[in-house]
C-alpha cells in the first residue's frame, strides 16, 4: 500500500489538473502522482476521466466525491475491501485537510501523545512554583468534601464545600489564609483512626497533612488553629506538603534564631510561666530556636545587650512590662549608637536606627506599648505576629538635660500629674498595683500646678493632626508619607540647601500647668482603650505635645473621664495639643528676696491661697515620667527620632465596624 504522504501528494495533484481542465488550461498527459494506466495489465481498470461540469465559483477545498473520483485506477482496484467494524465503535469520518496551508504530518496515536506530554499533575506543580496557575485538588476537610486551590501569584490558600463533582465556585462560606500567616505545614499521622461513614469507607488508608495557621479572634486577637486535609493518595498529599513548605521556604522576614529576655517579677510575678505555656510551644512548632536569660536583677537586660554578640540573632524578645521592653530598647540603641561611633549626648546626633527586631511578650501590669502596637495584650497574640515576621517601624524620643543623655521615650514623658503619680507610687510598692490607683487619687487632691516655659518646634513635615480622629492603623498611610517628607527636608539640609530648624520659628507657651504630657503613640491600654492621643502615629516621626492649664478639679476630672469615652478629650479651653517634632522645658523658680518668706509661711501654713488659682495650689517642681521611670531633672530637650528602631508587630488592624463610622 502506498504511504499516507503518497496519497494525499496524488490527490492534490488530481485537484490542481482538474481546477486547470475547468478554466480552460490543456491537460498534461499525466502528472505527478496520477501516471496514466497501462491497458495491457492484468486487473486494471482504464477509465477515461469524465470532464467536470462548468464551476460557477473556483473553491480551493475539494469534496469528498473529487477526492474518490481522482484517485489513480491502480489504487482503487489494489486496495482490498475493509471488515466491517463493530456497531459500539463507528469510525470517525474522514477530516481531509485544506490546501491553504503545508502538508499534515499523520497524527501519533493516543498512548504516544500520552508518553510525549507531562502528566497534569506535573503541569500543575510547575505553575505552582512559577506563580503561573493554581493547584487545584478535592480533599477532605473534617469529613467533608471540599474544593481546595492554591494560587501562589496572590499567596492564598482558599477552600470551600463542593458535595457535587468536579471543584465548583467558591461561596459565602469559603476559608481563606495567606501564606505569610501559615505557621508551619506538616504530615499528619491518620494510621489508627476509625471512619465509619461516607465516602471516608473507600479511603483504607488515608493520607492527610495539617496546616498549622493563625486565625483571628474578637478585640485584634490571633489564635492558633489548625486545618488537617485528606486524600487517597499518598502522591497528591506530598505534592500539596511540598509545595506550601517550599513557599514558607522563601518567607525570608521570619526569624530562625531568638534571643529572649524573662523578667520573672514584672506584673503579677508570672512572666517566666506565661513564656513557658503560652510562648515556647509555639516557637518550637515553629522552628524557632532560642536563646532565654531569666533577669535576676535591674538593668541587666540592658547591660547583656553590651556585651554579646547580636548580630547572631534574628530578633530580641522581652517577656515583662514595659519596664522590661524599656531595658532592652537602650540596650539595643545603645549598642548601635557605639558600633556606629554616634555620641548619644549630643542632642542633634542624628541616631543610627538598629535592624534587629524586638517582640514584647506582654506580662506586666499596664504593658501600654503592646497595647499600642497590637490592640491587645495577649502572650498568644504577640507570640504569633513573632512567629510570621511582621515588622513595625516605631519613633523614639531622646530626653537630654544639659547635653546629657537622660532616657529614651516611645510612650509617655508626662510632666505634674502623671510624673507625681510615679514619684508617689514608687514609695509604695509593698501595696502591689493598687498602688497606682491609690496615688492617682492623691494626686488627683492635691491638684498642684506647675509654672514653667514651654518651647516647642512645629512638625511641618506630618499630614495628619492631632485632632483629625484619624487612628494610626496596620500600614498607615500618614506613617508613611510623613517619613518619605522627613526624608527630603534632611536631604536639603545636608546639601545646605535649607536648615529647617532655623528657618521654621519655635513657638512659645508660658503659664501654669496641671500636667504637661508628650506621646509618641496612642498610649492606649485596657482602661483607657483610646489613650491619651488617640491620633497619634507610629513612625510618623512626631510627637504630640498636650498642654493642661490650670483649671477647677470637676473640669479636670471631665477632662480624665473622657480618656475612657468616644469624646473629644481636647475639646476643652484648658487644653491645647500640638504636634512637635523638638521640644524643650524650663521649669520657673522663685528668685526675688520675697521667695523665702513665702516658701517658710507655705511650710508652717500650708499652701496660700493667694499665690494660686482657687482649687489649684502652686508647687515649685514635679518629676517627669518617662516611660513609668522617674527622671531627676525638671528641666529637659527632648527631640524625636522617626522610626528608630522595629518591633515584631503590625500595627493595629483596621475594624470593619470602625472604618464604617469612619
Amino acid at each position: 500500500m502506498a504511504r499516507p504522504a503518497q496519497l494525499w501528494r496524488g490527490h492534490q495533484a488530481a485537484h490542481r489538473r482538474r481546477i486547470r481542465m475547468s478554466i480552460g488550461a490543456p491537460r498534461p498527459p499525466g502528472g505527478p502522482g496520477l501516471p496514466a494506466a497501462p491497458a495491457d495489465r492484468p486487473g486494471v481498470i482504464s477509465a477515461p476521466l469524465e470532464d467536470p461540469p462548468p464551476l460557477t465559483c473556483l473553491s480551493l477545498r475539494p469534496t469528498k466525491e473529487a477526492l474518490l473520483s481522482s484517485r489513480p485506477a491502480r489504487q482503487l482496484a489494489a486496495r482490498p475491501a475493509r471488515p466491517a467494524r463493530s456497531p459500539r465503535a463507528p469510525p470517525p469520518p474522514p477530516q481531509p485537510p485544506g490546501l491553504r496551508g503545508p502538508l499534515t504530518v499523520p497524527r501519533p496515536s493516543a498512548s504516544a501523545r500520552r508518553r510525549a506530554r507531562p502528566s497534569r499533575r506535573r503541569r500543575r506543580v510547575t505553575g505552582a512554583m512559577g506563580a503561573a496557575e493554581p493547584l487545584r485538588s478535592v480533599l477532605w476537610v473534617k469529613r467533608q468534601r471540599c474544593a481546595v486551590s492554591l494560587d501562589p501569584a496572590r499567596a492564598l490558600l482558599r477552600w470551600w464545600r463542593s458535595p457535587g463533582p468536579g471543584a465548583g465556585a467558591p461561596g459565602a462560606d469559603a476559608c481563606s489564609v495567606p501564606i505569610s500567616e501559615i505557621i508551619t505545614v506538616e504530615e499528619a499521622d491518620t494510621h489508627g483512626k476509625h471512619h465509619s461513614s461516607g465516602k471516608w469507607q473507600k479511603m483504607e488508608k488515608p493520607f492527610a497533612f495539617t496546616v498549622h495557621c493563625v486565625q483571628r479572634a474578637r478585640r485584634h486577637r490571633w489564635k492558633w488553629a489548625q486545618v488537617t486535609f485528606c486524600c487517597a493518595e499518598e502522591p497528591l498529599c506530598h505534592l500539596w506538603l511540598h509545595t506550601l513548605q517550599e513557599l514558607l521556604g522563601k518567607l525570608a522576614s521570619r526569624p530562625k534564631h531568638l534571643l529572649v529576655f524573662i523578667n520573672p517579677f514584672g506584673g503579677k510575678g508570672h512572666g517566666k510561666r506565661i513564656y513557658e505555656r503560652k510562648v515556647a510551644p509555639l516557637f518550637t512548632l515553629a522552628s524557632i530556636t532560642t536563646e532565654v536569660i531569666v533577669t535576676e536583677r535591674a538593668n541587666q537586660a540592658k547591660e547583656s545587650l553590651y556585651e554579646i554578640n547580636i548580630d547572631k540573632y534574628d530578633g530580641i524578645v522581652c517577656v515583662g512590662g514595659d519596664g522590661m521592653f524599656s531595658e532592652v530598647l537602650h540596650g539595643l540603641i545603645g549598642r548601635t549608637q557605639r558600633n556606629a561611633g554616634v555620641d548619644q549626648n549630643q542632642p542633634r546626633a542624628a541616631l543610627v536606627p538598629s535592624p534587629v527586631r524586638i517582640g514584647i511578650i506582654p506580662a506586666g501590669s499596664t504593658d501600654c506599648v503592646c497595647f499600642s502596637t497590637v490592640g491587645t495584650n495577649d502572650a498568644e497574640t504577640s507570640a504569633l505576629h513573632i512567629i510570621v515576621g511582621d515588622s513595625l517601624p516605631m519613633d523614639v524620643s531622646s530626653v537630654h538635660h544639659n547635653s546629657t543623655l537622660l532616657r529614651y521615650s516611645v510612650s509617655l514623658l508626662g510632666y505634674g500629674f502623671y510624673g507625681d503619680i510615679i514619684k508617689d507610687s514608687e514609695r509604695k510598692r509593698w501595696m502591689g498595683l493598687i498602688r497606682y490607683d491609690f496615688s492617682g487619687v492623691k494626686t488627683f487632691f492635691s491638684h498642684h500646678c506647675y509654672e514653667g516655659t514651654v518651647s516647642f518646634l512645629p512638625a511641618r513635615h506630618t499630614v495628619g493632626s492631632p485632632r483629625d480622629r484619624k487612628p494610626c492603623r496596620a500600614g498607615c498611610f500618614v506613617c508613611r508619607q510623613s517619613k518619605q517628607q522627613l526624608e527630603e527636608e534632611q536631604k536639603k539640609s545636608l546639601y545646605g540647601l535649607e536648615n529647617t530648624e532655623e528657618v521654621e520659628e519655635w513657638k512659645v507657651v508660658c503659664g501654669k500647668f496641671l500636667a504637661i504630657n508628650a506621646t509618641n503613640m496612642s498610649c492606649a491600654c485596657p482602661r483607657s482603650p483610646r489613650g491619651l492621643s488617640p491620633a497619634a502615629h507610629l513612625g510618623d516621626g512626631s510627637s504630640d505635645l498636650i498642654l493642661i492649664r490650670k483649671c477647677s478639679r470637676f473640669n479636670f476630672l471631665r477632662f480624665l473621664v473622657r480618656h475612657t469615652n468616644q469624646y473629644d478629650q481636647f475639646d476643652f479651653a484648658f487644653v491645647e495639643v500640638y504636634r512637635v517634632k523638638k521640644f524643650q522645658f524650663l521649669s520657673k523658680h522663685v528668685e526675688d528676696e520675697d521667695s523665702d518668706l513665702k516658701e517658710r509661711g507655705k511650710m508652717r501654713f500650708g499652701p496660700m491661697c493667694s499665690d494660686a488659682p482657687p482649687c489649684c495650689c502652686a508647687a515649685s517642681n514635679s518629676s517627669w515620667n518617662c516611660d513609668g521611670e522617674i527622671l531627676s531633672s525638671s528641666s529637659i530637650e527632648v527631640r524625636v527620632h522617626c522610626q528608630l528602631v522595629r518591633l515584631f508587630a503590625r500595627g493595629i488592624e483596621e475594624d470593619p465596624k470602625e472604618g464604617a463610622d469612619s
